[in-house]
């Protein structure tokens, strides 16, 4: 069993998918759209082969903050060297480093920081 797909919901469809294909090599399906719903959304493959689906709807547009559910995407970004490399990428391009790059109490080498929609990234060693 694995998991096939996480579903993300997006104000700005495109700047996500931007996101994730510029730093984490993803590749984007075509944009679907489902008039009726007035729902869009792409689905990303990483090299792995996991997926990530970013979601857009006209009518949800604020974030749930006071109910329980995901906290982090987590992403294998390679060896020490590598989450480096991307933390210096992303903060040298505007983005927030909340912490890191720094080995955790449960072995992980890994940097944390937010999306353009403020999502929390952990940037893992595979």
């Amino acid at each position: 069993m694995k998991i096939e797909h996480i579903g993300l919901w997006t104000i700005d469809l495109e700047r996500m998918r931007e996101f994730y294909e510029t730093y984490f090599s993803a590749k984007s399906g075509a944009l679907y759209h489902n008039p009726k719903k007035g729902f869009h959304s792409y689905f990303l493959t990483f090299d792995s082969g996991s997926r990530l689906e970013l979601m857009h709807r006209e009518d949800i547009n604020k974030p749930n903050i006071e109910s329980y559910g995901y906290a982090h995407l987590a992403v294998g970004v390679g060896d020490k060297e590598d989450v480096d490399n991307l933390v210096d990428k992303l903060k040298e391009d505007g983005y927030a480093l909340i912490n890191g790059p720094r080995k955790t109490g449960d072995g992980y080498y890994e940097a944390v920081i937010k999306d353009p929609e403020g999502n929390l990234i952990e940037l893992t060693t595979d």
